[in-house]
């Protein structure tokens, strides 16, 4: 294969884990948007609707290592393929739900499947095909379909469901899911070495016979969990923000749902531009150090404490509308910066042989933990104290955390047993 061939199958490749991630974020982002009006006709309170998205979450998190096995042996097609069917399956289902048992099986265990075969697999397919000072421009663009998915479908929610219902939003969007996964699933390649091709963007001096880390192995040496408490510390916040950001401006700060959703996709407005921005800052930052790891851990330091200063921005909000412009903003560029950086770093430490499986079992911890804890305790203490102030504030200090941990990323680890041929 030349490289115009292995560079158009790369191509796809991003194709595909655009169309993957606007599926998943897709799902993620109308929750916000969809919870309100579900809530409200149901008679569920913001904490009981949150459990969902927990557990949700949390069955992500499961199916999000079982992915990472999946793509080290057979490549991202049969992940695809289960995301079309669970996430079709996950969307479908929840438009007929009566109880919250009915709405935690529906969207919680086949929403949570369906998702779980989308982040490891889009995330680490890219990894696999461009690395050092390619990588993050690449992945931004591949990220794109989050922001996008984020204004369409919810301009879409918002349209439809005034008119048709809270439920036929559900069934549309189930429609959405399986046609896009189906078509990541066509567009989808296995990993270089299958075609007999080297991975883009490779700096000077690169290793070519990388060591294959064993999980344990990995997960004895610092590097891995430094990283996974600087994503779990920002996840933590991100989706707290998510899930609750809509309520905020409505039930706090007495918006109308339009002028809340609004000014939440600005969020994603602003993504759709900063993905790609950030991605090529991110790379120029490898190329200045000549150093991937460093660059990389550079970019981990500054994302949470952008998100700080977004959660303080949000804080005034009340105050004057710019503030939440500005929050939305800087909510996007943190966006940008932590989801793919965390994965360039980890790349650049234990390599791409196995890291579908060593970045699926760091997935299933952050994501474990991260997304529930934090959506959960968004609607917790609004319940608890009437005012998002404090979910707010505690976003603020999980960001703090993340910058903290993110600032002792060790730029190298050594394995235990000598290095094998790959």
């Amino acid at each position: 294969m030349n490289e115009k061939q292995a560079k158009r199958k790369a191509n796809m490749v991003v194709m595909a884990s655009w169309l993957a991630l606007f599926c998943l974020f897709g799902f993620r982002a109308t929750f916000a948007v969809l919870k309100v009006p579900m809530g409200n006709d149901m008679h569920w309170s913001s904490a009981n609707i949150s459990i969902g998205y927990s557990l949700m979450m949390t069955v992500y998190a499961i199916t999000a290592f079982l992915s990472g096995i999946i793509i080290d042996r057979w490549g991202t097609k049969p992940a695809y393929l289960l995301a079309a069917i669970f996430g079709a399956a996950g969307f479908w289902v929840t438009s007929g739900v009566h109880t919250l048992p009915y709405y935690y099986a529906a969207y919680g265990i086949l929403g949570g499947i369906g998702t779980g075969m989308l982040w490891v697999s889009s995330t680490v397919s890219v990894r696999k095909w461009y690395i050092g000072k390619d990588y993050a421009t690449m992945w931004g663009f591949a990220f794109m379909g989050g922001p996008m998915a984020q204004i369409i479908l919810s301009l879409i929610c918002m349209s439809v469901i005034p008119i048709y219902g809270w439920r036929f939003a559900w069934q549309m969007l189930g429609g959405i899911m399986l046609v896009a996964m189906l078509l990541a699933a066509i567009l989808a390649k296995k990993n270089p070495e299958d075609y007999g091709v080297q991975p883009f963007g490779a700096m000077p001096g690169a290793i070519k016979d990388e060591y294959i880390w064993g999980v344990r192995e990995a997960f004895s040496s610092y590097a891995i969990w430094a990283v996974i408490i600087t994503f779990l510390g920002s996840l933590v916040a991100e989706f707290l923000i998510w899930t609750q950001a809509v309520s905020y401006f409505m039930q706090d700060l007495g918006m109308s749902l339009s002028k809340a959703v609004n000014l939440y996709l600005t969020i994603g407005i602003v993504g759709i531009f900063s993905m790609p921005v950030m991605g090529i800052v991110a790379d120029k930052i490898v190329k200045s150090v000549d150093h991937e790891a460093k660059g990389r851990k550079i970019s981990l330091i500054i994302g949470p404490l952008v998100g700080v200063v977004a959660c303080a921005m949000l804080l005034q909000t009340g105050k004057s509308i710019v503030f939440g412009v500005l929050s939305s903003f800087l909510f996007a560029v943190y966006w940008a910066i932590i989801p793919g950086g965390v994965v360039g770093y980890t790349g650049a430490i234990y390599g791409r042989k196995t890291l579908g499986k060593i970045w699926g079992l760091a997935t299933l911890i952050c994501m474990g933990i991260g997304p529930a804890i934090g959506s959960f305790l968004g609607g917790y203490f609004r319940d608890l104290t009437g005012s998002y102030s404090t979910s707010i504030l505690f976003a603020l200090g999980s960001f703090v955390v993340s910058a903290l941990a993110a600032s002792s990323l060790p730029l190298a680890t050594t394995p235990r047993h000598a290095p094998k041929s790959s």
